[in-house]
């Protein structure tokens, strides 16, 4: 097993017989003087091992430990020093170090060693692919989660996927609507024909007729040649309609005819011509107000509302959020060719309180950018878009938030009281001792 290696030492002669030595093992090793170059170094490349002395000049080895552990997690650290103590070695091992070696060193025991931390990361890498199989299996053809609320979304796609049943799929913006329209094509009878996906909200109204019906040959400007459009054209596979709610109501009436009869009369065509498909849909608006408002034909909703899916939003199954995370860091670090990067315990708990309008898609944007700014390391809270950071400096817990409300409402009548504190319990409706209590507890005093 070969690997990258970087040797951290100011003494010339130690430093050249350590990377001839790992060398004829068949390593590629760098070699740096003191601290700082080493950092360098670090910053850009992409070391397996990193062996280095403790003590060194510009930045001691205690030092460089703490920085590579933050910048480069990934890197095996394996610390030398002359100066033995059972506290150096504590103090080297707590902060990240991954093994501990005395002076005078002796090269095959140094070897051996080595060859140990490049086992122990292969390990760990396999550990890390494992894991993100068995997440993606945690999830259903393609949607990852495993809370009640989406395996109740796996539940019903099982249940429908096999007939030939319109499917209405609502939910919020950003949801993944069209990935449970791709889970219903998957299970199905016809998952070996088309699936066609067309945005409602994303086409030019006066579009949207030829591109579901099709067109004849000079039917309107720049209609050059014939086109069957997506019914015709999946020939018995699955058309998705996104955002239908937004369809013209000419489209609605065509579209309906079209379900009723499996016949579609393409844009400038004296007849209607023979269409097999799957139709499945979906809305973040409710239909049923939108019927109401004379926006939406009731007789169409009712074609498509004959299965419906309803996806829940991301605030509402946050147990999915760790499974979440991790797909999305997986997904985006290797688009971007970059090491996998870790996320802080601090960022985990503030994606956890988030209430995420944007729902899953909002995530994903969140964890890209995270993962282009980390730079393969740890994804800290700097990392993230500044409303969401923001979000880390206000309390989440019910508690803290309740707390300090009462400290500035206390504070506040305490003003209003003159720093009369029998006054301010009076205005409070509570003893002088519960406010004492309070005052003690929250550090205030009357000019506050």
């Amino acid at each position: 097993m070969t690997a990258r290696i970087l040797v951290a030492d100011d003494e010339p002669i130690l430093r050249t017989n350590i990377r001839e030595s790992l060398e004829e093992a068949g390593h590629e090793v760098d070699d740096v003087a003191d601290g700082l170059a080493a950092l360098a170094r670090i910053e850009d490349n992409d070391y397996a091992v990193l062996i280095t002395d403790l003590r060194m000049p510009k930045l001691d080895g205690i030092g460089l430990l703490q920085r590579v552990v933050a910048a480069r997690p990934q890197t095996s650290v394996l610390i030398m020093t002359a100066y033995a103590s059972v506290e150096t070695a504590i103090d080297a091992l707590r902060l990240g170090a991954h093994d501990y070696l005395l002076k005078p060193i002796v090269l095959e025991d140094l070897r051996q060693r080595v060859d140990k931390l490049l086992a122990y990361r292969a390990l760990r890498d396999e550990v890390v692919r494992l894991r993100l199989d068995l997440r993606d299996r945690l999830g259903f053809a393609g949607i990852i989660g495993d809370s009640p609320s989406i395996r109740r979304v796996f539940e019903l796609i099982q249940r429908v996927a096999g007939t030939d049943a319109t499917v209405l799929i609502t939910g919020e913006s950003g949801t993944g609507k069209e990935l449970v329209a791709r889970a219903l094509h998957a299970q199905s009878a016809v998952a070996d024909r088309e699936f066609l996906a067309l945005n409602m909200a994303a086409l030019p109204r006066d579009m949207i007729e030829a591109q579901l019906f099709g067109h004849e040959k000079g039917a309107f400007t720049g209609a050059d040649r014939r086109r069957d459009g997506l019914l015709r054209g999946v020939r018995g596979g699955t058309v998705f309609l996104d955002e239908v709610g937004e369809m013209p109501m000419a489209a609605q009436a065509k579209l309906l005819r079209a379900i009723e009869s499996r016949e579609v009369l393409p844009v400038g065509a004296e007849r209607p011509e023979r269409a097999e498909f799957r139709l499945l849909a979906a809305t973040n608006r409710e239909l049923d107000d939108e019927v109401r408002a004379g926006r939406f034909r009731q007789d169409l909703f009712f074609r498509l509302n004959v299965f419906r899916i309803t996806v829940p939003p991301l605030r509402e199954r946050r147990d999915d959020l760790p499974a979440l995370v991790g797909h999305f860091v997986a997904v985006h670090a290797r688009r971007l060719a970059r090491g996998l990067p870790t996320v802080s315990n601090a960022v985990m708990r503030l994606l956890m309180g988030y209430a995420w309008p944007g729902n899953v898609r909002e995530l994903s944007n969140v964890i890209e950018r995270a993962c282009i700014l980390c730079d393969g390391g740890t994804i800290e809270i700097e990392h993230l878009p500044a409303e969401l950071a923001a979000a880390a400096e206000a309390p989440t817990a019910l508690r803290q938030a309740v707390e300090d409300f009462e400290r500035k409402h206390i504070a506040w009548v305490l003003r209003a009281a003159e720093g009369n504190r029998e006054r301010a319990a009076h205005m409070l409706d509570v003893d002088t001792a519960t406010l004492y209590r309070r005052l003690a507890k929250y550090k205030l005093h009357e000019g506050e």
